[in-house]
């Protein structure tokens, strides 16, 4: 029986729309200010996507960076997968608009919906198809225009949210490095947690009264949170347990970026100092599926993560879903001259 490949992370890419809304500008819109969205969140700004600006267009400039410091060509990527809950539309699939958009003629593609754990579900699948021998490159993008579903009166909900694309091309690398486990799960019964409640069959937009708010994002921030915070930690401590690893080994924890108070208590789960944690909150918000790829790059990119690092990442979100991966750092392709 063939060894199965090792799987890794070749390169990674970022976009962030060039319009900042800042918490002093937020005052301005509804009852708040800057001390409490800190205080309760962390957040003091987050990027906003022009009008004309829907999500292909912010994966379209990630995917080409990762393209970029991968080395791979368009052409040569297999498949497209794009995670998010703000699509262009409901069907074709943004991954179909990206295939378009970077020309990667040969790449099936497809989306895929997870919330905030969008990124790893699809690096998940990625590695899948990769160990198996069916492809070779996949190209996962976590990208959200969560503004366009932002209710900007909600003082709960609107400054929480931002926009931005995280890719990352994903292939063969040498062998006991890249992905070495994955912990995935999902609680439906937190469903109505976290939603959009119109847009789809249930209510579709034709059935919305008007003066309804549910065309826009819904939370119940501390049903959320105190799921956040349960799920956070145990996914670490199972994903490092199917590597074979202790909370001593990691290098880095790159976790969702929702809230400072969450993404500390997963710190303190892991005994990890500051420094160990990848914290990009207060420049971005919450960008959902987005967050983590965008967090991963900027660290690669700044020299953080280096050659050998063990990386643990994870999220939590809409679902409810979580996800978590334990990572040999290296994007080094095996079999690449």
């Amino acid at each position: 029986m063939s060894k199965e490949r090792s799987v890794g992370i070749l390169g990674t890419g970022r976009y962030l729309p060039e319009r900042v809304l800042t918490n002093a500008d937020l005052e301005k819109m509804v009852d708040t200010s800057d001390e409490w969205i800190v205080s309760r969140t962390g957040i003091s700004e987050r990027h906003i996507a022009r009008e004309d600006q829907a999500s292909s267009d912010l994966a379209f400039e990630a995917a080409s960076r990762a393209l970029e410091t991968s080395g791979v060509a368009a052409e040569d990527l297999d498949l497209i997968i794009i995670t998010t809950v703000t699509p262009d539309m409901f069907f074709p699939s943004t991954a179909c608009i990206v295939q378009e958009k970077l020309g990667a003629k040969k790449a099936a593609a497809f989306d895929l919906s997870a919330a905030c754990s969008g990124f790893l579900y699809g690096a998940s699948v990625a590695t899948q198809f990769i160990k198996s021998g069916m492809y070779r490159y996949v190209l996962v993008v976590g990208v959200e225009s969560l503004s366009k579903i932002t209710d900007y009166t909600d003082r709960s909900t609107c400054v929480l949210f931002g926009d931005g694309a995280g890719a990352a091309v994903i292939g063969p690398v040498e062998d006991g490095m890249g992905f070495l486990s994955f912990d995935l799960g999902a609680d439906g019964s937190g469903a109505e947690s976290l939603k959009l409640p119109a847009g789809g069959s249930r209510k579709p937009l034709s059935k919305v009264e008007p003066g309804s708010r549910d065309n826009f994002l819904y939370m119940s921030g501390n049903e959320v949170f105190k799921f956040a915070v349960r799920v956070m930690g145990s996914a670490c401590d199972r994903v490092l347990e199917k590597a074979g690893l202790t909370k001593e080994d990691v290098d880095f924890l790159v976790p969702h970026q929702a809230n400072i108070r969450i993404i500390d208590s997963a710190m303190r789960r892991l005994g990890l100092s500051e420094d160990k944690v990848v914290v990009n909150l207060n420049r971005y918000g919450n960008m959902s599926s987005a967050s983590i790829p965008v967090a991963l790059d900027e660290a690669v990119s700044e020299g953080r993560i280096k050659e050998g690092d063990t990386l643990v990442l994870v999220g939590f979100g809409g679902g409810l879903t979580w996800g978590a991966t334990a990572i040999k750092w290296s994007t080094k392709e095996k079999g690449r001259e």
